[in-house]
């Protein structure tokens, strides 16, 4: 009997394994293969205020562990509205994301490169100059691309960075905007003005919670903005009980 328990045991195992695989194949292609996961969720899609949190696992078969405690973030004026990239996960009368609209785009996106005002030991690390813009002129052939102001020249439409004590410290999002559909750039997690104040459309943290989220990303980190009843439409992709952070 012991060995007939055992053996059932190891094939639920193998099963329960096998489904985890199928699902983690389904799921969207920046979370698939990823092993660090910034979740960042928001009550509703019409909210400024959010919540962060980080987890983390060995193998993309393997559960997600969750790391430290949830932290307080801001997203967009406006909430947030679905990137073009993630409009399948889109309900009818959710918004979508467009250049202007001071929402965060919801959806899944690479973390990139690191950025501030001074050095870095980090790889690929982006030092802000005086000169240092986002262009977020959809006709621009620069749009969604951080530059310097003497190469766009002065009549293209950009967001000064380089004297903007928000991007002190901060992250790129990699955010494969649409510049036809103006579909909204100058995406980054940075520092926040204060713990009330929203934002353009990005992801805003206290000082030392950027940081900390600079050596957390290092090593590659996919992020999620979200509403939190939207986490149950990506199932066996998102850490499992996270729907309870909101």
């Amino acid at each position: 009997m012991a060995h007939r328990t055992t053996a059932i045991l190891s094939i639920a195992a193998v099963l329960a394994l096998a489904a985890s695989a199928a699902a983690g194949q389904s799921c969207p292609e920046p979370l698939r293969d990823a092993r660090r996961l910034v979740l960042v969720t928001a009550g509703g899609m019409a909210t400024s205020a959010a919540t962060m949190q980080l987890f983390r696992r060995a193998s993309p078969n393997d559960r997600w562990q969750r790391i430290g405690e949830s932290a307080p973030a801001r997203i967009g004026r406006a909430g947030m509205a679905w990137g073009h990239p993630f409009l399948r996960l889109r309900r009818e009368g959710e918004p979508v994301k467009l250049e202007g609209d001071k929402r965060a785009p919801a959806g899944i996106y690479r973390i990139g490169r690191s950025f501030g005002f001074t050095a870095s030991h980090r790889r690929n690390h982006l030092r802000l100059t005086r000169q240092s813009v986002c262009v977020d002129d959809a006709g621009s052939p620069a749009y969604n691309t951080i530059t310097s102001r003497r190469r766009i020249g002065a009549k293209v439409h950009a967001e000064r960075m380089g004297t903007n004590a928000n991007y002190r410290q901060g992250l790129v999002v990699d955010y494969p905007t649409n510049a036809a559909a103006r579909a909204g750039s100058c995406i980054f997690i940075h520092v926040w003005r204060s713990p009330d104040r929203p934002t353009a459309g990005c992801v805003a943290l206290s000082e030392a919670r950027v940081k900390a989220l600079q050596d957390f990303a290092a090593p590659g980190a996919v992020l999620a903005i979200l509403p939190a009843e939207a986490l149950r439409r990506l199932p066996g992709c998102l850490p499992a009980g996270a729907e309870a952070l909101n």
